[in-house]
């Protein structure tokens, strides 16, 4: 990657221009391009589309950090430098490191040169437009970029044109609310959502492959966004089932990874699974991978785009084998109080004893990717930390897990809680639905049938025998065999009102997916969105609010309010802000 990025800016030439109060610096190196008047041959489009990703690079870590520090799953420790605590508090300085608005329009304002300058004019002896892929590509990156850049800030000057000189940089452009990003590029990328993304083979070992977010997932995340539920879920299940081809047999299942006990097991020492290296370790790219993007990062520092996020939740990454960042009282109680089920061979039944060692009790997701110890350095008692979601240099940010809990959210809220359930229970095949959805539904049967179709339907739990087409519940990742654990129902009422009953289940469901999200992708980087989705769908900013200042447990909500200086029942502080040009207010 940095090979090609160094040949390209020596080739290329790099605007620079100042203005007092703009995004851009005179150190900063803005727009990366060739001296022509169009991006017309395969080697400028290659190094253009590869010079983005260098760009995105610099938001790789703080991508996840802002999505998680100032969540409830993370908490902060002594050693926990001040712009990271400042996070933690919601009391974000111009200055913070973390709060550099210019990075992100780096990004958007190459993505904006390239697409005004690609020649897609240019078709091949097929017809076929030859810069395609890279168009849609870098459409994806600016939509990704802009999502992100709004979520983080609230309302952002909005701008899709390449800003390429002074005047220009001082231009004042409208500013634009999440719903209005949402809705300018669900349908920027809807006519590019079928096109395949480039094929770069392998750069610095990685598979470019995992370089791309894919369109038709970030279509997903933007009508989940903006409110549009169904068209949302059929985004994501358009990915599922045709990330792997076009066939009738193609598939994209949650797979069979789990972090499990034995089975028939009595004595509860230790867990074995497949679950956290499968997830964080592999960047194989095959059918049934579980990583789907990720930014890749250097491997040695004085390359500029080392990912920190290692040092910061690992104590092998530390001179004095100190931490900044570990897993809050909220995320372990969560873990804690699931209820691990285990269905034998024999048919029985039986559920994990309370009082294990290491973060065992309840869902063993946690003991599976979360160490602590205390071990003697320099005749000193430390306490050592381990979190294997940071074991590599790269920063992947959307896995299979991510899109069907995602789904899941979007089918509730579109008006299915049963089948948003059986994600989390069971996993979802033609047979399930079948089964366990569409009687509940009869007047959306032909919908829902028609729209969401998963094949092959042979369904084998826990199966040596893994077939392509085997799926399962995210739930069953950690907690053992949902289906049959009696504390792991769809939630339901007596209430007899048809309208009260299904509000009812969607909320409660909705409860559960956002544990799910925990329990499954803590420390992700998407946390605090999560949230933030869900109170504002509500129309209740408590619900974030209150989140985080359990972020100690119960017994710390008090201090927790103490340290955060704003109200965040106020949805205004949950943004940042920047010099009076970006945020919320501005």
């Amino acid at each position: 990657m940095n090979k090609i990025i160094k040949i390209f800016c020596a080739a290329g030439l790099a605007l620079t221009f100042t203005a007092c109060e703009d995004f851009f610096n005179q150190e900063s190196t803005t727009v990366i391009f060739a001296d022509k008047d169009h991006l017309n041959n395969a080697t400028d489009t290659i190094y253009s589309v590869t010079g983005i990703m260098h760009k995105m690079q610099a938001i790789a870590d703080r991508t996840v950090l802002l999505g998680e520090v100032r969540g409830d799953l993370v908490d902060i420790n002594d050693n926990t430098d001040s712009d990271l605590r400042s996070l933690a508090f919601f009391n974000v300085s111009d200055s913070n490191v973390y709060n550099q608005p210019k990075d992100y329009y780096a990004i958007i304002n190459n993505c904006n040169y390239f697409l005004a300058k690609a020649d897609s004019t240019l078709k091949n002896n097929r017809n076929e437009t030859i810069f395609q892929k890279e168009i849609a590509a870098v459409k994806a990156f600016r939509a990704w970029t802009y999502l992100q850049l709004v979520l983080n800030y609230g309302r952002v000057p909005f701008v899709t044109t390449p800003i390429l000189s002074k005047t220009e940089s001082e231009a004042t452009y409208p500013r634009y609310d999440i719903k209005q990003v949402c809705d300018y590029f669900i349908s920027d990328l809807t006519p590019c959502k079928d096109v395949e993304m480039p094929g770069y083979g392998t750069v610095g070992s990685s598979d470019s492959r995992f370089f791309y977010y894919p369109i038709k997932v970030l279509l997903g995340d933007l009508n989940l966004w903006a409110g549009n539920y169904f068209e949302a879920a059929k985004s994501y299940y358009d990915y599922i089932s045709t990330r792997n081809g076009y066939e009738a047999t193609s598939a994209y299942p949650t797979g069979t990874i789990f972090q499990s006990w034995d089975r028939d097991r009595t004595s509860y020492i230790r867990s074995s699974g497949s679950w956290a290296y499968n997830c964080f370790r592999t960047e194989t790219y095959a059918k049934n991978s579980e990583l789907i993007f990720m930014i890749p990062g250097d491997s040695i520092r004085a390359y500029g785009n080392y990912s920190e996020l290692r040092s910061l939740f690992n104590s092998a990454d530390n001179e004095g084998y100190t931490v900044q960042l570990t897993p809050s009282q909220a995320m372990i109680d969560l873990s804690a109080s699931q209820i691990y089920c285990q269905y034998t061979s024999s048919g029985d039944t039986i559920f994990a004893p309370l009082g294990l060692d290491n973060y065992q009790d309840g869902d063993l997701r946690l003991s599976a990717c979360y160490t602590s110890m205390s071990l003697e350095y320099k005749k000193k008692n430390i306490d050592y930390v381990s979190l294997s979601k940071f074991s590599t240099r790269n920063v992947h940010l959307l896995r299979r897990a991510h899109v069907y809990l995602r789904l899941a959210e979007a089918l509730n809220r579109a008006g299915w809680p049963r089948m948003a359930f059986q994600i989390l229970q069971s996993g979802l095949n033609d047979d399930v639905i079948a089964q366990k959805v569409v009687p509940f539904y009869p007047a959306d049967s032909a919908r829902i049938c028609d729209n969401f179709k998963f094949s092959p339907t042979q369904y084998i739990l826990y199966s040596s025998n893994q077939q392509e087409g085997n799926t399962a519940g995210i739930h069953q990742r950690g907690s053992g065999w949902s289906e049959y654990n009696p504390y792991y129902q769809m939630p339901d009422t007596a209430v007899q009102n048809a309208d009260e009953r299904l509000a009812y289940q969607m909320k409660a469901v909705e409860d559960l997916i956002v544990d799910e999200y925990a329990l499954e992708t803590a420390f992700e980087g998407q946390r605090f969105y999560d949230l933030m989705r869900v109170a504002l769908r509500r129309n209740d900013p408590a619900y974030l609010a209150n989140a985080i200042y359990k972020r100690r447990g119960e017994a710390g909500v008090t201090l927790m309010k103490g340290e955060v200086k704003v109200d965040l029942t106020n949805p205004q502080n949950w943004y940042l802000s920047w010099k009076k040009q970006i945020g919320y207010n501005y």
